[in-house]
């Protein structure tokens, strides 16, 4: 006699019968309604870049800086190149020195650059003497040197570091009596120096009279009659009594102020009209991806801002405004270094996350714990009151090195600001747009999606950038 089974009641396991006396989950989940989130995106950062900018409306597209007439002398970085050990300085780099500032024979130039010699030298080595006549121009192609000088007593004192493609000698030399030197330049790393020889630029100016002529007008330019960042001195009376004759002065302009055009991040978008119609429920397909392809142009928006080699913070920082670390890590020494450069009202610093957790390691290093701030409701740490935010978008180089970026901000401070474009067609965000561009023959809809964006520093010193971080432990 058989006996039937109810397939309801009863399923076979691996040993057998075995009875199931309620529904299945995996069953049960084919009926269900799946709660489900809205399209995660791993790229989207906290841009505090975008966040602590104050933002320009800029409604002609373009922004122009105007600032009172600065005659720069030339304090540019040279740059070299190498063959194996051997290391040549370009020839038109040489411009970036202050006494050929604005020459232009390239014949001059290359005769200067062959006659450089290549000195490389190990740490704690003294490559200029103070006291010693001034006899040669010193060009760093790599490494880090020390200067210092005679300190209230007796005792050296550190003025600060010159490193890659710095130089120092050029207007002693150029004078028509060098002198002596009256700092010491010491070695911290070991590197490659190029001396080129007084002698060598005094042979140049007697063959060629173009140099000659420009040398000269470098020499008859009187420092008193500029300031400290080389705007002509505003002449005034103080202190006096009676009726003197008062000095006369103007306040003169650049004629060619610099300008910043919008860039433009962009990209367009193609959702299938099938998808569009039928599977928009619960979420709506067009919004998610219109979603997520602004946050990846705010993401892109962040990295030309900080890379940008027209605009970006990284590249318009004054050569004046770059400072170096003393060893490697920043130290709170370099952080204080770095906020010197700002000193007039520091706003924010930005750094990488690996470079904020170096200088935590050299805070509790030295049994430092700097203080924390409220900034947008996130607690942030803090050095002398100035917040330290992340910033991913500033690089990391393969050696491990990176920058940390300390601004002032806004335009009543005479700052960094952010330019944009507000009130564009079919806006969605401040200066970005989605804009509809139609549906092609394939039932393709497709979207222009736009962001317009710049960033302007109004005066040199609103941007300082501490070098050559190192991250590493």
């Amino acid at each position: 006699m058989t006996t039937s089974v109810d397939p309801i009641e009863t399923r076979s396991g691996n040993n057998g019968s075995d009875t199931r006396l309620s529904l299945a989950t995996a069953a049960a989940r084919q009926l269900a309604t799946t709660t489900k989130t809205p399209p995660q995106m791993q790229g989207i950062t906290s841009r505090w870049l975008l966040r602590v900018l104050p933002w320009v409306q800029v409604s002609g597209g373009t922004f122009r800086v105007n600032r009172r007439l600065t005659h720069t002398l030339g304090d540019g970085r040279v740059e070299f190149t190498s063959t194996g050990s051997e290391v040549r300085v370009i020839p038109g780099e040489l411009r970036e020195l202050p006494p050929l500032r604005g020459f232009s024979d390239p014949e001059v130039l290359a005769h200067l650059a062959d006659r450089c010699v290549q000195r490389d030298f190990g740490p704690d080595e003294v490559i200029v003497e103070a006291g010693t006549p001034v006899e040669h121009i010193v060009l760093i192609a790599h490494g880090k040197l020390r200067k210092l000088g005679a300190g209230l007593y007796d005792e050296a004192s550190a003025l600060g570091l010159l490193a890659d493609g710095g130089h120092a000698g050029s207007r002693e030399v150029a004078a028509q009596s060098p002198g002596t030197w009256d700092v010491t330049l010491r070695s911290v790393t070991s590197g490659t120096v190029l001396l080129l020889p007084g002698d060598a630029l005094a042979q140049a100016a007697e063959r060629s009279s173009d140099l000659r002529e420009h040398l000269a007008a470098f020499r008859s330019a009187v420092p008193g009659q500029r300031n400290a960042e080389g705007e002509k001195a505003i002449e005034l009376a103080a202190g006096h009594e009676g009726e003197p004759d008062l000095p006369g002065t103007f306040v003169d302009y650049d004629v060619a102020p610099r300008e910043y055009e919008l860039s433009v991040a962009q990209t367009v978008l193609r959702v299938h009209s099938r998808v569009a119609d039928l599977y928009n429920e619960p979420m709506n397909q067009v919004e998610e991806q219109i979603r997520l392809t602004v946050e990846a142009l705010r993401e892109r928006q962040e990295h030309e801002m900080v890379n940008n080699r027209d605009f970006g913070l990284l590249h318009n920082a004054d050569l004046s405004q770059r400072v170096h670390t003393r060893t490697g890590p920043p130290t709170p020494d370099d952080m204080d270094e770095l906020l010197a450069t700002v000193w007039k009202d520091p706003s924010v610093i930005l750094a990488h996350p690996k470079a904020i957790a170096a200088f935590g390691r050299e805070c509790s290093r030295r049994g430092i714990y700097p203080s924390t701030l409220d900034v947008q409701g996130h607690q942030v740490p803090a050095w002398r009151g100035v917040p330290v935010l992340p910033c991913n978008k500033i690089p990391v180089t393969a050696q491990g090195s990176s920058s940390i970026l300390a601004m002032r901000t806004g335009e009543k401070a005479q700052g960094v600001v952010g330019l944009h474009r507000t009130g564009i067609p079919d806006e969605i965000q401040p200066s970005l747009s989605a804009r509809f561009m139609g549906i092609n023959e394939k039932a393709v809809i497709s979207y222009l999606v736009s962001a317009y964006f710049s960033a302007a520093v109004l005066v040199p010193d609103a941007l300082g950038i501490l070098q050559d971080v190192e991250v590493g432990n």
